[in-house]
């Protein structure tokens, strides 16, 4: 990816990475994109989740917008979403969110849609980059009459509300389900949503406060969830990010249902019912050995791609498959949504529910999970770089994919939304595969650790 924008955005600390000058600059470089390829004055949308930077970005984005000639217009807070869904809706000509979805309260973000409600192609976000920083041409400053207005329409969120309900026309009475917002964007939203449908709804961590945002909370602290729904008289219970784009499940007996598995039970309710184009789900290469062990008993075909959703949702696009996502809960279901959706997705999970009589249990047994474990190393932007060109780590990684052989698997990758590289390994041998992801994140240290250079975090 370029230099400002990862696999989902730019992202960094609010207010030193993601500065307001850089949000601003954004604004203006957008609006100048818009208004390169058209002859009426762009109408961008901008939604935020819960973070006490929220404003603050948000009044950024906008002045750099109108700086150029677009009009703004502040959705307040929405799950990312709804901005994707709204920009089509409203016929808008792009739609931004500010959110740095799982990541502490501290950080932020700025996520890009087309009018299409697509999130932006990379070559789309490069020529952003180079208006940005490269200045190969100076921003199109107007003044005058030529200056875009701001405008509010924070009642445009329930639009997106109705999208959703439609799309479970069954509704989802005598189900009782509880759900952790995140203290973010869903807090605005789940619990209108899922009792307009009939379920019995408890629901906690929705009182943001600008800096509660997925603390101690949410998909990435699914235990409080957990054991909510297991002593509680709950059929299910789902947990959404900071902005509400991904889900967790938890089974009525406190069991995790990933995002690997949501997708399996999904994927296999659609071909039961003849709605499963080309009999595929698309799914990244994160995704667990048992997926596609799944796939081969269901007569599903298992698209692979790299990490990230906009990836996963390029094959849907191509080849017009219908569900698609990532283990950690990222989950596009194409007909509804152009994007990931965790309150879309629990939506559907429950109409499962409702339409077969099966439990949430039962339904995720369809897969089985191999034992995984994940190790995430601290790394800077040379040892990002030179990751793939260290012959210890090299040879380090070769060592343990051949000793896994067909029964495990080794993925070593360089995240691109936080300062990490990851090492994952999967195997039916539990702790061997502890040890050797371990054994691989001491070496990733020890070779590109010590660099004199490029430190920067």
């Amino acid at each position: 990816m370029g230099r400002i924008f990862g696999t989902d955005g730019a992202r960094g600390v609010a207010n030193t990475e993601i500065s307001c000058d850089l949000a601003m600059d954004i604004g203006r470089a957008l609006a100048m994109v818009l208004t390169e390829k058209s002859d009426k004055r762009p109408r961008v949308l901008i939604g935020r989740d819960t973070r006490i930077s929220g404003d603050m970005l948000e009044s950024a984005v906008a002045a750099g917008l109108c700086s150029v000639g677009a009009n703004a217009e502040l959705l307040g807070v929405v799950p990312t979403p709804a901005i994707a869904h709204l920009v089509r809706e409203l016929h808008a000509d792009a739609g931004v969110m500010l959110s740095a979805s799982h990541n502490p309260f501290e950080y932020n973000g700025i996520k890009i849609f087309g009018s299409g409600g697509l999130k932006l192609r990379d070559e789309q976000e490069f020529e952003i980059e180079e208006l940005v920083l490269d200045h190969k041409a100076p921003f199109t400053i107007q003044w005058g009459a030529h200056v875009g207005r701001v405008s509010r329409d924070e009642r445009a969120v329930q639009k997106y509300v109705d999208h959703l309900a439609a799309t479970v026309p069954e509704g989802l009475m005598g189900l009782r389900v509880a759900l952790d917002c995140s203290n973010g964007s869903a807090s605005r939203t789940a619990e209108g949503l899922f009792t307009r449908l009939g379920a019995e709804v408890t629901i906690f961590s929705c009182a943001p406060d600008g800096i509660n945002i997925n603390d101690g909370c949410g998909s990435t602290h699914i235990e409080a969830l957990q054991e909510l729904v297991r002593c509680g008289d709950f059929d299910c219970g789902f947990a959404f990010d900071g902005d509400a784009d991904r889900c967790l499940a938890v089974s009525a007996e406190g069991e995790l249902v990933d995002g690997d598995r949501i997708i399996a039970l999904l994927a296999k309710d659609l071909k039961e019912r003849g709605k499963l184009v080309g009999d595929s789900a698309v799914v990244t290469v994160m995704s667990n050995l048992g997926f596609h062990k799944f796939c081969e008993q269901t007569g599903i075909r298992a698209e692979i791609t790299k990490v990230g959703d906009r990836y996963v949702l390029e094959n849907m696009l191509e080849n017009g498959y219908m569900i698609g996502g990532e283990q950690s809960g990222h989950v596009i279901l194409r007909e509804h949504m152009t994007t990931g959706d965790g309150q879309l997705t629990a939506l559907h999970v429950m109409a499962v529910m409702k339409r077969t009589g099966k439990s949430l249990h039962e339904l995720a047994s369809v897969m089985q999970v191999f034992p995984q474990v994940t190790v995430n190393v601290r790394a800077d932007p040379y040892m990002k770089s030179h990751l793939e060109l260290d012959d210890g780590v090299v040879r380090k990684v070769a060592e343990h994919r051949e000793r896994l052989g067909d029964s495990g698997r080794v993925l070593v990758r360089v995240s691109g939304t936080e300062p990490l590289i990851r090492v994952m390994i999967e195997g039916q041998d539990e702790e061997y595969i502890k040890a050797a992801a371990g054994d691989i994140a001491d070496t990733i240290k020890e070779r590109l650790g010590n660099n004199e250079s490029d430190k920067g975090l």
